[in-house]
């Protein structure tokens, strides 16, 4: 089993009399919200001076179980009642038939689920979880816990009452010695991760060979330009300690000697701006706008770095379109994007074949922008190391892990600061209460750490929730809010998340799927996120900005994910008709099944089922999608415009008017879809099917009409 393991926390739990006191905190998370509750619980544990171990629910094995007192299970719920991706394989171990009714018996356990109510089947994985465990054997120690993403608190709104009762009950039933109390909150856990600078040639065993051959090869400098003096001989600011280092440093090492570089091309791909920086030595260091005689602008700032992460399980794709299809004017900025994959020989049979099945998806990884990452650097203060080498380290037990980084961190070898802050560190995100916690640690301006302590008690929700949640402010602008919290470079880590990855909806199938053979095109279909907030300042989302920049031939790194339960599809299916509702963007997953169930119909004519669409946007101008191709493949539309007339008609509304058309079809087995925002439109449609059916005498109650929910070879479900 592999485990995020806390350990003996020095003066924590390595009393001896803890030595039984062993708790595991397994989670499945698609978004991270799972991952971030049950890190709270992780530091609730360790307070209580449990050995704590943390991971993902892939990472345990049912064995693994009877090696801990106490297990807390904390998932979410994907999908229509699914498991997440990094638990499906625990869930699948819990399935086997072979297992034995009581072959979890010593196993004491709980459960909290996260899910969100305007989903049919909310909550269903926590439910699916907590009740296999129990047909097993598993005993329940505290009562299972459920929140709501609906709930005018989010999900804090049941989680903060059910790990604060948690807490006393474990505190009840795992009493700790009299002389060793809980861990007090302003007693500072150690941080789990850190990084440090990585070790230079200088400190390696070799390092005096090195220096010996560097000064035999270099020639007599007495008449060699220098170089770096040059470089620093207009800076407004010098240091001229730094640069005697700098100077002693760099002439120690053979591909900055000018002579030598000069004679190997192979130098341009180790020195920045290769060898023609070295024959250029009067380059400026100081901020280029100083010497501009224009004021740069916003569309010049300069895009992240197409630097390629060793994310594991990817691919590298080429970014052949970037299309805006709404027009200038429009409210919103939606992005038809290509991206050609160059298919591996490990690529599956699948891939090969360029054959992509529809519910497909593809995981984007966006970075932090240059100016950004520097701004933070200026107010930290972290100028003189910001273009160092770095490593992680971790205080975790390593026996139980596979690296020193937190999970989902995936940096460049030898990455700089500037480097893990602009590819893996989210600096932009809006922060949970745990990064006020952890900021108030390092500011001495005794009002800012009571006023940061304040939004990380949840006695302060609504004032939390005031100055984060609803002007979604970042953390960038948090600690510009904050100027005296200097956080440590070392603790990167451990305050700022994990920049995730962005999963969209793959539009493309049938003969959209390959534009020449080896090559897999991935088309996705995105509404950029930019709004004004009640502050009145201009919000874009990470992944939506770092679209938005994306260069045409750009390569980048990303996951295809074949769809784990798409819609019904492939020959068997071609023959069913079709009903795919889909307002907005969500008719990206609707295009690559009808591109699929053509290519079905091209293949066996005879097979070809009638395809109907209900769409739903603002504009028919603006963002009626694809509306060309569903007149070259013979669709069906029925769409509505909510500002085109003056009474909104919704799809939910279009269904009750071609009720007699709705029933017909589901009378005749059609597959029914629906994609789109969660929210109210899912559970409108639902409730307009459910009437059409009843009224329509499909179905004789709304009981029964719900049925067409739960049965996968009828109805698919996509919303997000």
């Amino acid at each position: 089993m592999e485990v995020h393991s806390s350990g003996a926390l020095p003066g924590i739990t390595d009393d001896s009399r803890l030595a039984g006191r062993r708790l595991l905190i397994a989670y499945g998370s698609e978004t991270g919200n799972s991952q971030d509750a049950a890190e709270t619980l992780e530091r609730l544990a360790e307070r209580l001076r449990f050995q704590t171990f943390l991971c993902e629910m892939n990472d345990v094995t049912l064995k693994g179980l009877h090696d801990f007192g106490l297990v807390i299970f904390v998932v979410s719920t994907t999908g229509q009642g699914e498991i997440p991706k990094n638990a499906r394989k625990f869930w699948r171990g819990l399935l086997r038939k072979q297992l034995p009714p009581g072959c979890l018996a010593s196993v004491r356990f709980t459960s909290f689920g996260l899910g969100d109510s305007s989903y049919s089947k909310f909550n269903w994985a926590a439910r699916k979880l907590h009740k296999r465990l129990e047909q097993l054997g598993g005993c329940e120690f505290y009562p299972r816990g459920e929140a709501d993403e609906r709930h005018d608190d989010g999900i804090d709104g049941a989680f903060i009452p059910w790990y604060t009762s948690l807490r006393t009950h474990l505190l009840s039933t795992n009493p700790l010695p009299d002389d060793l109390p809980p861990v007090p909150l302003d007693v500072r856990l150690p941080p789990k991760y850190t990084i440090e600078m990585a070790p230079t040639m200088q400190e390696h065993d070799q390092s005096d060979e090195l220096a010996i051959t560097a000064k035999a090869l270099a020639p007599d400098h007495k008449n060699t330009p220098d170089d770096t003096a040059a470089r620093f001989s207009h800076v407004d600011v010098v240091d001229p300690k730094k640069m005697e280092y700098d100077l002693r440093f760099a002439r120690l090492r053979p591909e900055n000697n000018v002579a030598l570089a000069r004679q190997s091309g192979h130098t341009a791909t180790r020195v920045v701006g290769g060898i023609d920086t070295l024959d250029r030595p009067n380059i400026l260091k100081d901020d280029p706008a100083k010497y501009a005689l224009t004021a740069m602008t916003d569309a010049q700032e300069a895009p992240p770095p197409a630097d390629l992460l060793p994310i594991p399980d990817s691919y590298e794709a080429c970014v052949v379109a970037n299309e805006r299809v709404t027009p200038g004017e429009h409210w919103q900025d939606v992005r038809s994007i290509a991206l050609d994959l160059e298919l591996p020989k490990s690529a599956t049979a699948r891939m090969r074949n360029c054959h992509i099945a529809p519910g497909s998806v593809v995981t984007l990884f966006p970075k932090n922008f240059p100016a950004d990452v520097q701004l933070l650097i200026d107010l930290m203060g972290w100028g003189d190391i910001a273009d160092e080498p770095f490593e992680h380290h971790s205080r975790l037990n390593l026996g139980f892990t596979k690296a020193p980084e937190p999970k989902g961190c995936y940096p460049l070898p030898r990455s700089t600061l500037r480097q893990l802050l602009i590819n893996n560190y989210d600096i932009t995100a809006i922060p949970k209460r745990i990064f006020f916690e952890l900021i108030a640690w390092h500011t001495d301006d005794e009002t800012h750490r009571e006023r940061l302590r304040e939004f990380a008690d949840p006695k302060y929700t609504d004032e939390f929730y005031d100055y984060t949640s609803r002007p979604r402010r970042s953390i960038l602008e948090i600690l510009n809010d904050f100027p005296s919290v200097k956080i440590p470079y070392q603790e990167v880590p451990t305050i700022f998340p994990v920049i995730r990855g962005r999963e969209y909806s793959i539009a493309s199938g049938g003969e959209k799927c390959s534009p020449r053979p080896g090559i897999l095109r991935l088309d996705i279909l995105v509404a950029l996120v930019k709004y004004k907030t009640v502050l009145r300042k201009v919000r874009q989302g990470l992944c939506s900005r770092y679209l938005a920049a994306v260069e045409l031939n750009t390569p980048i790194v990303v996951q295809f994910a074949p769809a784990h339960k798409g819609p019904p599809s492939g020959p068997e299916h071609a023959q069913r008709p079709l009903l795919a509702i889909a307002p907005g963007t969500g008719v990206a997953p609707m295009r690559s099944l009808i591109w699929d169930r053509h290519a079905d119909g091209v293949r066996n004519p005879g097979a070809a089922g009638q395809n109907v669409l209900f769409f739903g946007g603002r504009n028919r101008k603006a963002d009626f999608f694809y509306e060309a191709e569903w007149r070259e493949l013979g669709v069906e539309v029925h769409a509505t415009f909510s500002r085109d007339q003056r009474e909104k008609v919704y799809v939910q509304d279009l269904l009750r008017q071609q009720a007699p058309l709705v029933c017909d079809l589901i009378s005749r087995n059609a597959i029914v879809c629906l994609c789109g925002s969660s929210g109210r439109m899912p559970e409108a449609v639902r409730q307009a099917l459910c009437d059409v059916l009843v009224e329509g005498r499909v179905a004789p109650d709304h009981e029964t009409a719900k049925k067409l929910f739960n049965n996968p070879s009828r109805y698919w479900e996509e919303v997000w």
